[in-house]
């Protein structure tokens, strides 16, 4: 369990809309993470993606030259 505080006339109004504060705290969170997760695995493998985009301009697609059907 974790205390969290937050402004109270925006807590008021998220009752008022009888939103639950738990869950949207929870679900936004969550979100936040799961953004920061993403942001923090790009910039890891940033040299890696720049790798394989290099390799694609030079070269094309590994299966480019088959056709999909």
């Amino acid at each position: 369990m974790v205390t969290l505080w937050l402004d109270e006339s925006l807590a008021s109004h998220a009752l008022a809309l009888e939103i639950n504060i738990s869950r949207a705290a929870e679900d936004g969170i969550a979100l936040a993470t799961k953004a920061e997760c993403e942001r923090l695995w790009r910039l890891e493998n940033a040299q890696a993606i720049e790798q394989a985009n290099a390799y694609v301009e030079k070269h094309g697609l590994p299966l480019g030259k088959y056709p999909q059907f």
